[in-house]
């Protein structure tokens, strides 16, 4: 992958990654149609990566189905997929890793102590195999965008990093590879997700701005499901992610919630 990424430089081509764990779905094909506008050469990555999950979290069980992958991506004009193995990112007495002081001590980053850690270390290891000019990550994921983009500005990678539009179902649930576990009944419930955030912004709307009484009004519809355990229901400066006590300007609301033993996030800008 590097020599094929060095050749592709040396003959002035734009290379463009868009890094997935997989199991793609059209979220992942939204950041792949907008990689395809704005380079020369596309490269999407599936690797499932160990280091971002906890001993007790999903990573054995996290979907997976490259055949099919390889067919969408096909579909979708990618150029390459590089999906190395496991062993081959993090070789025997691999010990060193990246770890951000402040974004990850927020939202996903309490419950997940590990996750953004590794995150940021298997990112900066693609950006330095696949060597793009311009990576794309969804806005879905908006903590890790931001994490991201914070690692690239302090590490002084030559890489742009654009965000893609969170894509939902017709219903309103934020597409996710982890959806496939609901069962029927926890589906309508997960709904709960993209209801609170919209009835938020109604609540913005009509002229209410303390960020109290907005959580506390998602966080009671969210608990008065019967399989609905709330992890965190947050409003958040967007750049920082510490928490705001007004909506007085665009303010993240950010939510995830286990719905069953599944877990879900879903983010509004809320204006």
């Amino acid at each position: 992958m590097q020599t094929r990424s060095d050749s592709l430089r040396c003959n002035g081509k734009k290379i463009v990654l868009v890094p997935t764990m997989g199991f793609l779905h059209e979220g992942h094909i939204s950041l792949i149609r907008k990689g395809r506008e704005l380079g020369d050469d596309l490269v999407v990555s599936i690797f499932v990566n160990p280091a971002q999950f906890a001993p007790e979290e999903d990573f054995d069980s996290y979907p997976r189905g490259f055949e099919k992958d390889c067919q969408l991506t096909e579909k979708a004009g990618v150029n390459a997929i590089f999906a190395p193995d496991a062993k081959e990112l993090y070789a025997e007495g691999f010990q060193t890793y990246i770890r951000l002081e402040k974004l990850p001590m927020h939202l996903c980053g309490l419950s997940r102590p590990v996750f953004f850690r590794g995150v940021a270390t298997v990112v900066s290891k693609l950006f330095n195999i696949v060597k793009p000019h311009i990576a794309i990550f969804g806005e879905k994921d908006f903590q890790q965008l931001q994490v991201i983009r914070q690692m690239v500005k302090d590490l002084n990678f030559d890489i742009e990093i654009v965000g893609g539009a969170l894509v939902r179902e017709p219903d309103g649930l934020a597409m996710s590879s982890r959806n496939t576990y609901l069962t029927p009944e926890q589906r309508v419930q997960a709904l709960c997700l993209y209801q609170s955030l919209k009835k938020a912004q109604e609540r913005v709307n009509s002229g209410i701005r303390e960020s109290s009484k907005i959580i506390e009004e998602a966080s009671a519809f969210i608990s008065s499901l019967p399989e609905a355990v709330i992890d965190y229901a947050a409003l958040c400066d967007p750049e920082t992610l510490e928490n705001v006590k007004t909506v007085d300007k665009p303010t993240l609301m950010a939510l995830a919630v286990k719905i069953g033993k599944t877990r879900l996030i879903d983010n509004m800008m809320l204006r």
